[in-house]
């Protein structure tokens, strides 16, 4: 049965249609107010950044990498520089696919590429942008660059650019003092997500002065800023925003003398390092064999780097800050201020027999001397004299004199990886070996043997304190500096010791041979020869295979009355100080006052070496190359050759020095001093 049939009438249904039509109009009202807003945040709030987006549609942006700030020695002469590099790049977009393989193949005549060179670049363009450009080749000579340039109607996306690339004229003169510059790595970029470490062209710092000076040396990148359409093709070049260069920074180090000091260790595996005494100021500091970071800023090749790593010369580590040495007698001048420091009287008279007993051991000498003052004994290498008096005043006293002339310190300088080496003492054992301090230990140490161990950057600071008598702190960068406080010894202790060093070069002492041949000019010196490994058999340390030779060391200053440089020389291998190391010692100061006579001198002995250390690299490389069955090696660009002196009549022939191997582990605690 049906219900009654609601009637409704036109006044309800004309009230239902308003409410409804209210209903829908607040929704759509809601819907364009929500709309106007966000269009309103949009085109007001946030309109700088979709312009950017919508800018980055059509305009893309291509760092410039930044020239590097030069690196140049305390008279304005460049040690690291930029010359002009030439290289050829492809612009993807502008090279076209039926065009490709014969482009390729042009380029590979005229620029001599290999078929890896090929293969690289043909992975490159097939990951590349439109726009971003593929390198071909880099550090291209003129003749090459041109040759591409005047073609580039028949090489459509071919790009020839000029840009700049590092350059260190003295080559491996300078190679451990600066470092050297590659690409970033993946982990540098991952680190720091720069697009600039990416760039192509871009190098960092990765050794040396060039790793720890980045910050100021790397400038600001530019950017070219190039139009393109949605797909990445090129429409147009817009304006340029050029680079900024790094800083210029002035060195203390003398690049003349850094050049000859290199060149004058010749075959040698050593150091050599040069002081101001004024100021403390780096004049110089060598360590030889090194690598050419010319080489290694363009990239060298893997058999190029296992030369270098299988190298017994070890020519990767820098010697002067990273090499550790028993001193010898090098030592003795800091023994003897602690000796004068503990109240002997240096004209107390010991007799030296030849050795010294202690127990049922003897402490050998150089000779038998007979009745030693201090002067005579720093002069003629006593180790009786420095036994007897060490073992009275004890290793405390000895350890405390050779901390304040800067042994066993590490110091503020902008180079990676320095090491500070050993000055025992009574407390250092029984922590490093969890034993007490014995008497042998202290004669042993008295005369730079044993536990003791110093870096030849060490060995020219104490000798640079020694003769100004003071506290001097070892700056490689210019600038103003207060001056140094005076040494915590009486002048007159400081004054015994240098005199004793006077006599070893110009008196009876053990470096007579290397006396200055200069009108009023003295150098006073100390020679040292060090242990490698404990005498077990007839060699001594003074034959046999070089590894096992002792070491050569020399200390020196000058001029004596009144003293400007010091200087410290290390021959591995050499075995003794007075044959190997005093001789480079006396041409690296001649250079200081009398550059030609020392230049006289280099020449003969460079013509016996076979040339220069450019000439000695080039032929090493050349033999191993021949013994791997390699083709040679193309030419580092941007190296020039270091000057050639003409010898002139007055050049007195030396012999060359025999060559030398790489640092070995100190010797333990011997009983007896090697000859010097």
């Amino acid at each position: 049965m049906s219900g009654p049939v609601r009637m409704i009438s036109e006044a309800q249904q004309s009230y239902s249609f308003s409410r409804r039509a209210v209903l829908l109009g607040g929704i759509q009202a809601t819907a364009g107010l929500v709309l106007a807003g966000r269009m309103t945040w949009l085109a007001v709030y946030e309109n700088d950044k979709y312009k950017l987006l919508a800018e980055s549609n059509r305009v893309n942006l291509t760092l410039i990498p930044p020239r590097r700030g030069w690196l140049v020695d305390r008279n304005g002469a460049p040690i690291a520089n930029n010359r002009t590099d030439f290289r050829v790049d492809i612009i993807p977009d502008r090279l076209e696919k039926e065009s490709k393989g014969q482009v390729l193949a042009q380029l590979r005549d005229l620029l001599k590429l290999t078929a890896e060179d090929l293969a690289r670049i043909e992975e490159d363009l097939k990951g590349a942008a439109g726009f971003q450009p593929v390198q071909v080749a880099e550090n291209l000579d003129w003749e090459r660059f041109a040759a591409v340039s005047v073609r580039l109607p028949e090489l459509p996306g071919v790009a020839p650019t000029r840009g700049f690339a590092r350059n260190y004229p003295a080559g491996a003169a300078v190679g451990h003092l600066v470092g050297y510059v590659g690409a970033a790595t993946a982990e540098q970029f991952k680190a720091s997500k720069d697009p600039l470490l990416v760039t192509p062209g871009f190098k960092l710092g990765k050794d040396g002065l060039e790793k720890m000076l980045e910050g100021p040396l790397r400038g600001k990148a530019g950017a070219k800023r190039v139009e393109v359409t949605a797909r990445g093709k090129l429409v147009r070049e817009l304006a340029t925003r050029p680079d900024e260069p790094g800083q210029t920074i002035r060195l203390t180090i003398d690049a003349g003398l850094q050049e000859f000091a290199a060149r004058r260790l010749g075959n040698e595996s050593g150091s050599c390092t040069v002081f101001d005494v004024t100021n403390g100021n780096i004049l110089a500091m060598v360590s030889m064999p090194a690598y050419d970071p010319n080489a290694l800023s363009d990239g060298i090749s893997r058999s190029e780097w296992k030369m270098l790593s299988q190298d017994d010369h070890l020519p990767l580590m820098n010697k002067t800050l990273q090499g550790l040495y028993p001193p010898g007698s090098t030592f003795k001048p800091a023994t003897a201020l602690a000796i004068l420091g503990a109240g002997v009287d240096p004209s107390r008279v010991i007799y030296c027999n030849g050795g010294y007993q202690l127990g049922n051991r003897r402490f050998g000498c150089l000779g038998r001397h007979g009745p030693m003052t201090m002067h005579t004994a720093i002069a003629r290498s006593c180790n009786t004299y420095f036994y007897t008096l060490g073992r009275e005043i004890g290793i405390e006293p000895i350890a405390a004199a050779a901390r304040k002339l800067g042994f066993g310190a590490e110091f503020e300088l902008p180079l990676p990886s320095q090491r500070y080496g050993t000055i025992p003492d009574t407390a250092w054992k029984m922590r490093r070996y969890k034993q007490d301090w014995t008497q042998a230990d202290t004669l042993n140490a008295a005369i730079g043997q044993g536990y003791v161990l110093v870096s030849p950057f060490q060995l020219a600071l104490s000798a640079a304190r020694v003769a100004s008598g003071r506290e001097l702190l070892p700056s490689l960068l210019a600038g103003k500096r207060k001056p140094a406080s005076r040494l915590a010894f009486p002048e007159e202790h400081l004054a015994i010791v240098r005199s004793g060093m006077d006599e070893v070069v110009n008196g009876h002492g053990t470096a007579g041979a290397s006396k200055l041949q200069l009108d009023g000019i003295r150098m006073g010196g100390k020679t040292g020869t060090a242990q490698v490994r404990r005498i077990m058999d007839r060699n001594r340390g003074q034959g046999g295979d070089w590894k096992y030779r002792d070491h050569g060391l020399f200390v020196c200053f000058a001029p004596v009355d009144n003293p400007r440089y010091a200087a410290s020389v290390v021959i591995e291998h050499g075995m003794g100080g007075a044959r190997a190391a005093a001789p480079v010692a006396k041409d690296v100061l001649t250079f200081l006052f009398d550059k030609q006579k020392a230049l006289d001198t280099l020449a003969v002995l460079e013509n016996g070496w076979g040339g220069d250390i450019r000439a000695r690299m080039a032929t090493r490389d050349a033999a191993f190359r021949a013994a791997q069955g390699l083709p040679a090696a193309k030419p580092t660009p941007g190296a020039s050759p270091l000057p050639q002196p003409t010898p002139s009549a007055t050049a007195t022939p030396m012999p060359a020095a025999t060559p030398t191997a790489t640092p070995t582990p100190a010797a333990s605690p011997s009983p007896q001093g090697p000859d010097e």
